[in-house]
């Protein structure tokens, strides 16, 4: 298929989908009753589902998920226009714009030769754009903390505020280790403050996220695919338990430690 014929298929199923969705929103009951609001909730859920799909490396699945995304897309930008507040090509004409003007080294006569400097001329730009006062103005205050971090810490890089070194972060991450164990010896009876502890685990997982992302390494899947090798390994414990006629909440943690090895060698 040629390069022309290809966008006038898209351009097809873009149409496509905008009649069905103007014809749901008149004609179904249930679509007819969405709001802005009620949607919002779905619309979470299905990021997530795509992000599941991502983990999996299920390309199907993910074109699946990508199509629940712009459905969303779409019906958002179809209530809005019954308000006159705006409509989907509007939407698709204020990204165009903002990516236009966020990339002066394509569009217009500023010099990016790596993509370094590609990132903080977007948050320079951003910050502009934005009006906001601080550089971490943009980050959405009910962002998970753990990504809330790695943002954090890339818009700071973005304008400059970073380490210079790798060996710098990880001397961080040892001297914060430090101020955490001196919170909560383990091997010490005294009293812990807990709200001091809390504090000093902060910063070490803050300083540990912060090492991760100059060894290229996304702290948020590095911890997902943790999670879900214990969830495989458990799930083998449950069901090898069962097939033995053990019930694993009455088996002693040595018997269990048999099965966990036996599916770390799965």
């Amino acid at each position: 298929m040629s390069t022309t014929s290809l966008r006038n298929s898209q351009l097809e199923a873009f149409d496509r989908l905008l009649t069905i969705m103007d014809e749901l929103r008149e004609q179904c009951p249930w679509d007819r009753k969405q709001t802005l609001d009620s949607l919002r909730h779905l619309t979470i859920e299905e990021t997530f589902e795509l992000s599941d799909a991502i983990l999996d490396n299920d390309l199907e699945e993910i074109k699946k998920e990508l199509g629940d995304i712009l459905l969303h897309i779409v019906f958002y930008s179809k209530i809005a226009s019954e308000i006159n507040a705006f409509e989907i090509g509007n939407v698709i004409h204020s990204l165009c714009d903002k990516l236009v003007s966020r990339h002066p080294h394509i569009y217009g006569d500023t010099e990016a030769n790596d993509e370094e400097a590609v990132k903080q001329n977007w948050e320079k730009i951003k910050l502009k754009e934005k009006g906001n006062q601080s550089v971490l103005g943009g980050v959405p205050r009910s962002l998970p903390a753990l990504i809330k971090a790695m943002r954090i810490q890339e818009k700071a890089r973005g304008v400059g505020f970073d380490w210079e070194e790798k060996s710098q972060v990880w001397e961080k991450v040892e001297e914060e280790m430090q101020e955490f164990k001196a919170e909560f010896d383990a091997t010490s009876d005294k009293k812990v403050d807990a709200e001091k502890a809390t504090g000093e685990f902060g910063d070490l997982l803050f300083s540990l996220i912060n090492y991760a992302r100059f060894v290229d390494i996304n702290p948020e899947d590095a911890l997902e695919k943790t999670n879900r090798k214990f969830i495989q390994r458990f799930q083998y414990l449950e069901s090898a338990a069962k097939k033995s006629g053990k019930k694993i909440g009455e088996m002693t943690l040595d018997e269990m430690d048999v099965f966990w090895n036996e599916a770390k060698n799965q």
